[in-house]
C-alpha cells in the first residue's frame, strides 16, 4: 500500500484546505484511514479517522467541527477539509491506513504511512 498526500500549504487564519490522500496498491473499500500531524517540535498528534466503509469516524478535540474526513472509494482517495483554521493548526499532516479496517486513533495502530504535507495557517 503507497499513500499520497498533498493539498498543503499556506492560509490565513479563518481560511480553509482540503488535503487528499491518494492510496494504491489496495483499495480504500478495506481500509481505515486516519490524518495525524506534527507541529514543530512536538509529538505527532492524531486529527481524524474514518472507518473502512466510512460509516463511522472520530475526531480529535482540537478540530471537531472544523475539520471533516471522508472517503471517496471510486477515487480511492481520502479527504481532510480543514475550516475555520487556526495557527496552532499549523503542522506537517500525514495521512495512515489500517488494513484491519478499524477506526483507531493511535499512530501504532497504523501499517501504511504517507509522506506528510504542510499546512501552514498565519495569523
Amino acid at each position: 500500500v503507497q499513500l499520497q498526500a498533498s493539498g498543503g500549504g499556506l492560509v490565513q487564519a479563518g481560511g480553509s484546505l482540503r488535503l487528499s490522500c491518494a492510496i494504491s496498491g489496495r483499495s480504500s473499500r478495506t481500509l481505515g484511514m486516519a490524518w495525524f500531524r506534527q507541529a514543530p517540535g512536538k509529538e505527532r498528534e492524531f486529527v481524524a479517522a474514518i472507518s473502512w466503509n466510512g460509516g463511522s469516524t472520530y475526531y480529535a478535540d482540537s478540530v471537531k467541527g472544523r475539520f471533516t474526513i471522508s472517503k471517496d472509494n471510486a477515487k480511492n482517495t481520502v479527504y481532510l477539509q480543514m475550516n475555520k483554521l487556526k495557527p496552532e493548526d499549523t503542522a506537517v499532516y500525514s495521512c495512515a491506513a489500517d488494513p484491519s479496517g478499524s477506526l483507531n486513533t493511535h499512530g501504532y495502530e497504523y501499517d501504511y504511512w504517507g509522506q506528510g504535507t504542510l499546512v501552514t495557517v498565519s495569523s
